[in-house]
C-alpha cells in the first residue's frame, strides 16, 4: 500500500478531527511535524485538539508555534484569543483577536469574541463598539445581538437593549437565551409583565432552563401570586438541585404565603449551599422574629451588615461594639432603616446607661429635636454632620442581640419619648377639649415604602359616620393631598409639622392615632399614645403572628387583616366598630 503524502495524511487527520476521534488525529497532526516541523497547519489543528482536550497551556504553545512560521494568519490569531479567554488570559486575549483583525478586517467572529473579552474585563464602551463593528459586517449575527443587548443593559441603556434583544429574537425565534436575557432587561425597566412573558417564551423552548424558572417565580412573588412562584421556584430546584438563588426565593414566596416553617427550611438550604448567603441569613432572620424566636432571630440578622441593600454598614474604621465593657469609652448609636425603625429601637439606649461610656446618637435630621431630650444621652448629632471622635460604634438595631431580648423582656415601658414642653404647650392650645374624641389618622407610608402598608384615605370612609369623634390628619408626603371620603372631615395641620417633635406634641393632644404601618405606629407607642395599626395578616416581624397586641408596645392594638389580599374593608370596618364602643365608653 502506497505511503501517504503529508497532503493526505493532514487531510486523513481532519476527518478524525472533524468527527470527534482526537485520538486517531493526534498522532497523525504529530507524524506530519515529524516529517514536516514547520506545518503551520498541523500546528494550528494540534492546538484546537489540545484545547478541545483541556489542555490549554499545550494548545496555547502549539498555536503561537503556528503563527511564527505564518504570521499574518488570521485565523490562528483568533483560535489563540479564544483558547487564551478560555484560560481566562483576558488581555492577551485581546491582543490576538486586535491581531486578527488587523490581518482580516472583515472578520465579524473577531470581532464579537472581542467585545466578549472586552466585557469581561469591564471596558464597556469598548465591548459595544466591537459587537456593532461585527454586526456593520454581519448584520443577520444573532450572537453578537445578544452580546450587544446585554453590554447595553450593564450600561443601563435599557430601551437600546431591549431593541437588540428583539433583533435577536427576529433572526431566531427560538433564541432562548435572548428571550431570558430580554426578561431580565423588561424587568429592569419596570415591565414586569412583559417580562414574565419574556420568561414564559423561555421556558417553551428550554422548558428545563432554571434560571428562568427562579426569575419567574421571583417575578410572581413580587405580583402577589404566590402559588405560581412557589411552583416555579420548586421546579427551578428539580432542575438544578444545589441552585441556592432557588431555595432562598422559594423561601421568600413561602414566608409571604405565611408558611414560616417550609420557608424557614428552604433559607436553611441556601445557606446549606452558601454558607455566606448574607440575602438568605437576613430573610431567615425576619422568619424567626415573626415567628417569636427571637434570640437565634438576632444572631442571624446581623447578617444584614454584609448586604448593601439593607443601608446598614455605615464603614467606620472604628470597631463595632459587641457587648464588652465600654467603660470610659466613647460609642457611637446610629440606627439604620426607615424612621420608624429608630423610633422602635432608640428604646434600648437607656440600657446603655450606668455603664460608664459616652455615648453620641447619631439619627435622620426629622428626629434629632425628639431624640436630643432622651436621659443618658451625652450628645445627638444629625445624620449628614459631622461626627464627634469616638471609639467604638454600634446600630441600633445590633443592641437586642447584645442585651439578649426575648420576647420575655424587650424594654416596653412607655413613654421612652417625649415632646419638647414648649411644643406642648403651643399645640395643646389648638386641639379642642369639649368631650370629643380627636383622632390621628394615618393612610399611607413613604414613597418606595412596602405596597401593603400604603393606601388611599378612601379606607376610612367607615369612620366617616361616626358622631362624637374629630379626625386630624397625620399624613405627610404625596398622600396628602388625597381627598377625604364624603362625610369625613379631616383637620389638617400638618403644614406646620416641621420634624418629629411638632408631630409628637401634636399627637400627645390626640386621644388615639389610627395607622397603617408607618413610622407614626412607633412614635405613638413611644409616646405611650393609644394607636391602633392595620396591618397585613403576614406583616413585619415586630408585629408576629395572629397577635391583636403588641410586646413593643402596651398602648397599641393591631388589626390584621384575614389574609394577603390587599382587601381592607373588613379590618376599617372593625376599627369603627371598635371605636364606636371605645367612645361610648368614654362617655
Amino acid at each position: 500500500m502506497p505511503q501517504l503524502t503529508i497532503q493526505q495524511t493532514f487531510d486523513l487527520a481532519i476527518q478524525h478531527h472533524q468527527s470527534g476521534r482526537l485520538a486517531a488525529a493526534e498522532p497523525l497532526y504529530r507524524e506530519i511535524l515529524a516529517q514536516q516541523p514547520d506545518h503551520a497547519d498541523s500546528l494550528r489543528m494540534l492546538g484546537v485538539l489540545a484545547h478541545q482536550a483541556g489542555r490549554n497551556d499545550l494548545a496555547v504553545d502549539w498555536l503561537r508555534r503556528a503563527i511564527a512560521i505564518k504570521p499574518d494568519w488570521p485565523e490562528a490569531c483568533y483560535d489563540l484569543g479564544v483558547i487564551l479567554q478560555a484560560g481566562g488570559q483576558l488581555d492577551q486575549a485581546i491582543a490576538a483577536y486586535r491581531q486578527a483583525i488587523a490581518r482580516k478586517a472583515d472578520y465579524p467572529e473577531a470581532y464579537g469574541n472581542l467585545g466578549v473579552a472586552l466585557k469581561a474585563k469591564g471596558c464597556l464602551d469598548e465591548a459595544i463598539a466591537a459587537y456593532r463593528q461585527a454586526l456593520a459586517l454581519k448584520p443577520n449575527h444573532p450572537k453578537a445581538l445578544n452580546n450587544l443587548a446585554m453590554a447595553l443593559q450593564e450600561k443601563g441603556q435599557l430601551d437600546q437593549a431591549i431593541a437588540a434583544y428583539h433583533q435577536a429574537i427576529a433572526l431566531v425565534p427560538n433564541h432562548a437565551e435572548a428571550y431570558y436575557n430580554l426578561g431580565t432587561a423588561l424587568q429592569a425597566a419596570g415591565q414586569l409583565d412583559q417580562a414574565i412573558a419574556a420568561w414564559r417564551q423561555t421556558l417553551i423552548f428550554k422548558p428545563n432552563y432554571p434560571e428562568a424558572l427562579n426569575n419567574l417565580g421571583v417575578a410572581m412573588t413580587n405580583q402577589g401570586q404566590l402559588d405560581q412562584a412557589i411552583a416555579a421556584c420548586r421546579q427551578a430546584i428539580a432542575v438544578k438541585p444545589n441552585f441556592a438563588g432557588a431555595y432562598y426565593n422559594l423561601g421568600v414566596a413561602l414566608a409571604n404565603a405565611g408558611q414560616l416553617a417550609p420557608a424557614i427550611a428552604a433559607f436553611q438550604q441556601a445557606i446549606a449551599l452558601v454558607p455566606d448567603y448574607a440575602e438568605a441569613h437576613c430573610s431567615l432572620a425576619l422568619a424567626l422574629l415573626v415567628r417569636g424566636d427571637l434570640a437565634q432571630g438576632w444572631e442571624e440578622y446581623e447578617w444584614r451588615l454584609a448586604v448593601p441593600a439593607y443601608g446598614a454598614q455605615r464603614g467606620f474604621p472604628q470597631r463595632q461594639w459587641d457587648g464588652s465593657d465600654p467603660a470610659g469609652k466613647t460609642i457611637l448609636l446610629h440606627p439604620e432603616g426607615a424612621l420608624g425603625d429608630a423610633l422602635q429601637f432608640v428604646r434600648f439606649v437607656p440600657m446603655m446607661q450606668g455603664r460608664g461610656a459616652r455615648l453620641i446618637l447619631e439619627c435622620p435630621p426629622p428626629l434629632l429635636p425628639l431624640f436630643a431630650s432622651m436621659t443618658g444621652i451625652d450628645q445627638c448629632v444629625a445624620r449628614g454632620q459631622p461626627l464627634p471622635p469616638f471609639d467604638w460604634h454600634c446600630p441600633l438595631q445590633s443592641l437586642p442581640r447584645i442585651f439578649r431580648i426575648t420576647l420575655d423582656n424587650i424594654p416596653n415601658a412607655v413613654p421612652y419619648l417625649f415632646a419638647p414642653k414648649e411644643r406642648v404647650r403651643r399645640w395643646a392650645a389648638r386641639v379642642p377639649t369639649d368631650g370629643q374624641l380627636n383622632v390621628g389618622l394615618v393612610w399611607a407610608g413613604s414613597v418606595g415604602g412596602h405596597r401593603w402598608r400604603s393606601q388611599t384615605v378612601e379606607i376610612f370612609q367607615p369612620l366617616a359616620a361616626l358622631p362624637g369623634v374629630r379626625f386630624f390628619s397625620l399624613q405627610k408626603g404625596p398622600a396628602a393631598t388625597q381627598a377625604p371620603p364624603d362625610g369625613l372631615h379631616l383637620i389638617d395641620y400638618t403644614a406646620e409639622l416641621h420634624d418629629f417633635a411638632d408631630t409628637a406634641a401634636l399627637v400627645q393632644q390626640l386621644d388615639l392615632v389610627i395607622t397603617v404601618d408607618t413610622s407614626m405606629a412607633h412614635l405613638a407607642g413611644a409616646l405611650a399614645k393609644p394607636v391602633w395599626v392595620l396591618i397585613p395578616a403576614i406583616s413585619d416581624f415586630r408585629w408576629l403572628l395572629e397577635r391583636t397586641d403588641s410586646p413593643w408596645y402596651p398602648t397599641m392594638r393591631l388589626f390584621r387583616q384575614p389574609c394577603n389580599d390587599g382587601q381592607w374593608g373588613r379590618v376599617t370596618m372593625c376599627v369603627a366598630q371598635a371605636l364606636s364602643v371605645w367612645r361610648g365608653h368614654r362617655r
